[in-house]
């Protein structure tokens, strides 16, 4: 899991069949201390997450296994909105 900024979304009029029915955002990877770091992503959102919010992402096989429809080709997803980041032990 890692941490990211929703910045943009996809708006797709043609798509793979098994990803029907998805919202798909631009995010852009950020550090515990909400930096910006490597490039923006594009992930699938199950979370009902809007522009600017901070989230929390998986990637790889993680990333399908919400998805309602088995062998859809999603590499990241969105799986939880982060309301506060606290403080390292």
């Amino acid at each position: 899991m890692f941490l990211g900024r929703v910045v943009g979304k996809i708006v797709a009029t043609k798509k793979d069949a098994k990803l029907e029915g998805g919202t798909f955002y631009i995010v852009q990877p950020l550090d515990q201390h909400k930096n910006p770091v490597d490039k923006p992503i594009v992930a699938i959102d199950f979370m009902q997450s809007s522009l600017g919010d901070v989230v929390y992402l998986v990637k790889s096989r993680e990333a399908a296994m919400p998805w309602h429809i088995a062998g859809a080709p999603l590499d990241a997803g969105i799986v939880g909105i982060v309301d506060e980041i606290g403080e390292s032990l």
